[in-house]
């Protein structure tokens, strides 16, 4: 049976639906691909919480990370604490099972020590579910000590090419489905597209669940502010909802589907379009002015976009565009009929035309958002480097 050693940093949402997922599955995975977790570590490095950043580190792990892991009670204790929004250091106190638990630089240490120890040897997944720009140089040491890599984090794909090119250098390595779409096939399909020598031609592509909802509920004639309201109230935006309003995640995903083509770009190199105003900006406006007085001043604007779309057959929806030189992130009159324009709801949609997909796209669509969805991918990744251990 084979044993894959696992590193996860980031125990937020998607981090303990992977846990959950581990946990869940593992007589499955044992059975039907004869691999099993042997050892799981989670570091919990840099979090974006509410708009603050939290600097508590903690790492736990076995006693021996050669000769055992850290077992399934103890992994549900973990999703148990971090769910109730306490410190990994908690697990300090509980006193279950053989591990131990380092605090502040410790942890980075002993992290890079266990890299160091299993990279070349028995081989090592390094795992990023965080939303951070700091797991970026644990992840560079972890690359030239012969680690994999699996990424739910947009971030360190995003950085700059030098760091881009380090990480992508062995793509047997490295995976990162979970960064555009969830858990939809879109990293994977590009790549046999890419491996066949079939030139991609353009790729479009909504890649927001939250402006995916927004864009649909647009069409029923709500006004801006009302939907945007109603998407906080769900659940389905950030706590700041000028975090999805501003396209930036969007445009990351187009950063790394551009890359991925070949494309030697950086982010100040696409088109975003923000929804909102400069003057209306996190730091000149409180999130409650802005849902409260800001927003209502968009309707007006959208409204009228809106209509002028109907009257051309179209809707609207917020996409990323990829063709030839040009990477573009924004609102697109789309035709109704369309399969974007078909689009309801939170679900991600993905246009990807070439050579062999010329007069009729390949489409790519489904549930594109959510810790479940996201996790399951990072998951399946993970199980997709079985062969490159012993």
């Amino acid at each position: 049976m084979k044993k894959i050693s696992v590193i996860l940093m980031g125990c937020g949402g998607v981090g303990r639906q992977l846990l959950q997922h581990i946990v869940s599955f593992r007589s499955l995975h044992a059975k039907m691909v004869r691999t099993h977790f042997s050892r799981f570590r989670m570091n919990r490095k840099l979090m974006s919480m509410y708009g603050q950043i939290l600097d508590s580190k903690s790492l736990a792990v076995p006693v021996d990370v050669l000769k055992e892991g850290l077992d399934d009670d103890l992994l549900s204790e973990v999703c148990s604490i971090k769910s109730a929004g306490s410190a990994l250091t908690t697990l300090g106190a509980l006193g279950k099972g053989e591990y131990r638990v380092f605090n502040g630089s410790e942890s980075i240490r002993e992290t890079e020590e266990i890299a160091q120890l299993l990279g070349k040897s028995t081989g090592l997944v390094v795992v990023d579910c965080s939303a951070s720009s700091e797991t970026v140089e644990i992840l560079m040491k972890a690359v030239d000590l012969g680690c994999c890599v699996v990424l739910a984090n947009k971030k360190p794909l995003t950085s700059t090419l030098e760091h881009y090119d380090k990480l992508v250098l062995d793509p047997r390595r490295i995976r990162h489905e979970s960064t555009v779409g969830a858990g939809l096939p879109v990293i994977a399909s590009m790549n046999r597209i890419i491996s066949s020598g079939d030139p991609v031609h353009s790729i479009v592509g909504s890649l927001s669940g939250t402006l995916g909802y927004v864009m649909s509920e647009l069409e029923d004639g709500r006004p801006l502010s009302q939907v945007v309201r109603a998407a906080k109230t769900l659940g389905y935006t950030e706590p700041d909802p000028r975090d999805d309003l501003s396209g930036m995640d969007v445009a990351r995903k187009a950063l790394i589907l551009a890359r991925l083509l070949g494309k030697r770009i950086v982010m100040d190199s696409i088109k975003i379009e923000s929804l909102y105003p400069e003057e209306m900006r996190p730091g000149v406006m409180t999130v409650d002015d802005f849902l409260q007085n800001g927003i209502a001043k968009l309707d007006q604007n959208i409204e009228e976009r809106v209509k002028r779309a109907s009257s051309n057959g179209c809707v609207l929806r917020y996409v990323c565009m990829i063709e030839g030189s040009s990477v573009q992130v924004g609102i697109r009159e789309v035709p109704k009929d369309s399969p974007l324009g078909r689009l309801r709801g939170s679900d991600n949609i993905v246009e990807i035309r070439s050579r062999c997909y010329k007069e009729q796209p390949l489409v790519i669509q489904g549930a594109g958002a959510g810790n479940d969805t996201t996790a399951a991918g990072v998951l399946a990744d993970i199980i997709d480097m079985q062969d490159l251990f012993p």
